[in-house]
C-alpha cells in the first residue's frame, strides 16, 4: 500500500515537473531523479526457508537461538515459542532467575514454565529479535518448540505438499540496516 502510494506521488511529480518546466532536460533530469529514487528504495527479495515434512509427519529443524544451534519442532499450536531445560541451560540463559509461574499444557500433560525473552532467534535466514518464550522445568519436555511468538512475526507461512514454507519481511536496501522486531 505504502508503494502504490509512493508510485502515485512520483508519478504526480513526474507530470508536475512536466507541465511546469517544458524543457526536454530538465524533464530528463526529472526522470532520473525519480527512477534513482525507486532504486534505492527497492527491497531485497523476502527472506524464505523451506522445510520438509519428517518421517512422523512433523517439521523438524535447527535454530539458532542466542548464537548457538538447537532442534526444534514447528508447533503452530503453541502460543509461544517453549525451550527444553536443558536447551535454556545449554544456551546460557540465566536458569536460577527464572521463576516457572506460567500453567503449561504440553502433550505430555500439565507443567510449568518461565518466561523469558530471547535476544535472537534465527531459522536459516529469517531472523527476529527479542522474542518472547517460555522454558519448562527440568525433565518436562524432550523437544524444543518453534510457536506463534516466532511465526506470527513473519510475513507468511503455510504447508504446500510435504514442505513448510517460512517466508519474512523484505528488508529496504537503503539506508542502514534495521531489524524488524514486533512490539508485544
Amino acid at each position: 500500500m505504502i508503494r502504490l502510494l509512493l508510485v502515485l506521488i512520483m508519478l504526480a511529480g513526474t507530470a508536475g515537473a512536466v507541465v511546469a518546466y517544458g524543457d526536454p532536460d530538465q524533464i530528463a533530469r526529472a526522470s532520473h531523479k525519480v527512477s534513482h529514487i525507486f532504486r534505492a528504495q527497492a527491497a531485497s527479495p523476502a527472506p524464505a526457508v523451506q522445510i520438509p515434512r519428517g518421517q512422523g509427519g512433523e517439521f523438524t529443524l535447527r535454530a539458532k537461538i542466542n548464537g548457538v544451534t538447537a532442534p526444534m519442532v514447528i508447533d503452530t499450536g503453541a502460543t509461544s515459542v517453549v525451550l527444553t531445560w536443558e536447551t535454556a541451560k545449554a544456551i546460557g540463559l540465566p536458569l536460577e532467575m527464572l521463576e516457572y509461574d506460567v500453567d503449561l499444557e504440553t502433550a505430555g500433560g500439565h507443567t510449568k514454565a518461565a518466561r523469558l525473552t530471547l535476544d535472537r532467534l534465527a531459522v536459516g535466514k529469517l531472523v527476529e529479535k527479542s522474542v518472547p518464550a517460555l522454558v519448562v522445568q527440568r525433565g518436562q519436555m524432550k523437544t524444543n518448540l518453534l510457536g506463534m511468538s516466532f511465526l506470527d512475526r513473519l510475513e507468511s507461512w503455510g504447508v504446500r505438499a510435504d514442505t513448510l514454507m517460512l517466508t519474512g519481511y523484505p528488508e529496504l536496501q537503503s539506508g542502514p540496516r534495521r531489524s524488524r522486531t514486533a512490539v508485544d
